[in-house]
């Protein structure tokens, strides 16, 4: 198992505060004889649609030299988790979290913008001082 990134906490009380319900911390997402561990599982009750929404969240701190290093082991392990979900968990969706900080700068850059569209990642940024989600980007 991983360690946990830096945010895990900011992360798992922005969802909370959003109405998600953790369900697993970590979600493991072990196939076959590859072990894989998501940072987060949740669900939420949209109550006007009466059915379950089920994510799997993986957190990248985007805090350490080279974000483009970063980017790249984020973008392999949300590749993996995806392809793992549509075998284990078909219903779920992986999300990647990473802090407003990152949005507003690293990942506005037109190469990270494009991997982002071609790999059709899922995103949610949040703000790691008010523990709150600030945007889901689909």
């Amino acid at each position: 198992m991983s360690k946990r990134d830096i945010y895990h906490h900011s992360v798992r009380k922005a969802l909370e505060k959003d109405g998600w319900v953790i369900t697993a911390d970590p979600l493991d997402l072990t196939i076959g004889e590859v072990e894989l561990f998501a940072d987060l599982g949740a669900e939420r009750v949209i109550a006007a649609e009466r059915n379950n929404q089920k994510i799997a969240v993986e957190i990248k701190s985007f805090v350490g030299q080279s974000p483009v290093s970063e980017f790249h082991k984020a973008l392999g392990q949300y590749e993996n988790y995806r392809s793992s979900l549509e075998e284990l968990d078909p219903e779920r969706n992986i999300w990647l979290a990473v802090p407003d900080e990152a949005w507003d700068d690293f990942f506005q850059r037109p190469f990270i913008q494009k991997a982002i569209a071609r790999h059709n990642i899922e995103l949610l940024v949040f703000n790691t001082n008010h523990e709150t989600i600030v945007k889901w980007i689909k």
